[in-house]
């Protein structure tokens, strides 16, 4: 009974992901295929007299191609102010696509908002460490209220990394890591599951054992 309940967890774990996958891109093919894959089959049927499986996402991505090469051409400064500015007047939209703007925008740049250094910083309450990213010296005021260097330390929330709390902590309260910022990004995003230098140093040992 042991064996076939191990058997079947080690199988579970193996299968689940992959079923959920695929689940998951043909509901993604479904989705974006038929918001204009429907109109425009239409057509394609009277002509052709059979349906086009896909051509909603090949006009999806000519969108977004075209909507690069508009953004790059008339200046992406330009295009996106103009597009925020339209969608803040906008009373629902606007609460709908900023974030969403701001989530794509952290995953898809390679500066991850500035972030310069990864670090340890005692948070929400002392003995307890929460995991931040240094974004530089805070403002003079504090400073002198406080009478000490501050850093400006942005903690996100795990698993959503766009949210978070902004701590002004002394430099000397701060552990800094030797741990580049993606790989802390990682370990926020899989909600601490995930210890990516670990795993880095597991591999190295295990390919060592191979040699």
């Amino acid at each position: 009974m042991k064996r076939l309940k191990k058997y079947f967890l080690t199988g579970l774990l193996v299968t689940l992901p992959l079923v959920l996958s695929i689940y998951i891109l043909i509901f993604v093919f479904e989705f974006v295929d038929g918001i204009l894959g429907n109109l425009v089959n239409e057509y394609i049927k009277k002509i052709i007299g059979f349906y086009v499986p896909g051509m909603g996402i090949i006009l999806f991505l000519a969108l977004i191609m075209f909507v690069g090469f508009a953004s790059v051409s008339l200046g992406a400064r330009f295009f996106s102010k103009y597009l925020a500015k339209v969608i803040s007047r906008l009373p629902v939209f606007r609460h709908i696509y900023m974030p969403l703007k701001q989530m794509f925008e952290f995953i898809f740049t390679q500066n991850n908002m500035a972030f310069k250094k990864a670090v340890l910083v005692e948070f929400p309450c002392q003995g307890n460490w929460s995991l931040g990213f240094v974004m530089g010296d805070t403002f003079q005021q504090a400073k002198e209220k406080i009478g000490s260097d501050l850093l400006n330390i942005f903690v996100p929330l795990a698993p959503n990394p766009i949210t978070g709390f902004v701590v002004l902590a002394p430099k000397t309260n701060v552990i800094f890591l030797d741990m580049e910022i993606k790989e802390a990004m990682k370990l926020i995003l899989s909600g601490g599951l995930l210890n990516p230098q670990e795993l880095a140093n597991k591999s190295a040992n295990h390919n060592q054992e191979k040699k």
